[in-house]
């Protein structure tokens, strides 16, 4: 069962989309006005199932144009959450000597989050993302994204793409949110994933395309993750309050390697089986 936002003749709606069919989820009732009042709801997953059958009522036609799963809600990241991203964040910082602290947190009790995105620099679905134009060294990261309730809990999962300097934060790790916070770094959708509680790893692969040839590709999965979502969401609430949800990555285990860096043209592919494919050209 997918939560889709989209593009309604009067703003922003959302979408239900179940067994091939699609249903004006915000046609039912004000809760689902808007994602905000919807992760609002002590118990939004239950909601959903609730409003299914009215939901019928309500069905869409033809094709619907795609917004970011995200209206007022926070992006915050977790970082080395992978083997593979441990390993590439000392190997970046290895020439200043800042690697040293990627390996402790890999196994540190406490994770590395840090903040991401506000709401209005995130792009969504065939949106374009960008690069710095004051870095040499720049990568996507693909991740699964956990879409959390204003009381903590997974409602949902969507795909990420954590745009980031490799050579910005190499050369000094207090340098991370020049490398990670700036306009267009940040892309999310297609859909939401409603969680059925279950905690089965799913793939993760991204594809890079450049004057149509593939460049890059790679795959992974979140079995590999050191942490369980669950664990990563409790992290981020412990002193923060979200009265409209939040949006938490979980980092990425897929990293090109040091002699590749995004250019402008070139189209990012992930895809995240159960979730769909995350397309954005960058600018």
């Amino acid at each position: 069962m997918h939560i889709l936002r989209f593009a309604g003749e009067n703003g922003p709606r959302l979408a239900l989309s179940l067994d091939g069919e699609t249903y004006n989820l915000s046609a039912v009732a004000p809760e689902f006005a808007a994602l905000s009042t919807w992760l609002a709801l002590s118990d939004p997953v239950a909601a959903i199932h609730d409003a299914l059958p009215a939901s019928r009522n309500f069905p869409l036609q033809g094709e619907l144009k795609l917004l970011a799963p995200v209206d007022a809600q926070e992006v915050w990241a977790c970082g080395v959450t992978y083997l593979r991203s441990k390993v590439a964040r000392m190997e970046e910082s290895e020439t200043q000597s800042g690697g040293d602290f990627y390996d402790r947190v890999y196994t540190a009790e406490r994770p590395e989050i840090f903040f991401k995105s506000s709401p209005n620099r995130v792009v969504g679905p065939l949106d374009a993302i960008r690069i710095r134009r004051d870095s040499s060294w720049n990568v996507p990261e693909p991740e699964l994204a956990l879409v959390l309730s204003a009381s903590g809990s997974i409602v949902g999962y969507t795909i990420g793409n954590d745009v980031s300097s490799r050579s910005i934060e190499g050369e000094n790790p207090l340098y991370l949110p020049q490398a990670k916070i700036y306009d267009g770094s940040c892309a999310l959708g297609p859909v939401i994933s409603l969680s059925d509680g279950s905690t089965t790893p799913q793939r993760i692969e991204m594809m890079i395309t450049r004057n149509g040839r593939r460049v890059f590709s790679g795959e992974t999965s979140t079995a590999q993750l050191r942490r369980t979502p669950s664990e990563l969401a409790g992290y981020l609430f412990k002193e923060l309050t979200f009265a409209a949800g939040a949006i938490l990555f979980t980092g990425t285990g897929i990293v090109p390697p040091d002699d590749f860096s995004l250019q402008v043209g070139d189209t990012v592919a992930i895809m995240i089986e159960g979730i769909g494919t995350l397309e954005n050209l960058v600018a």
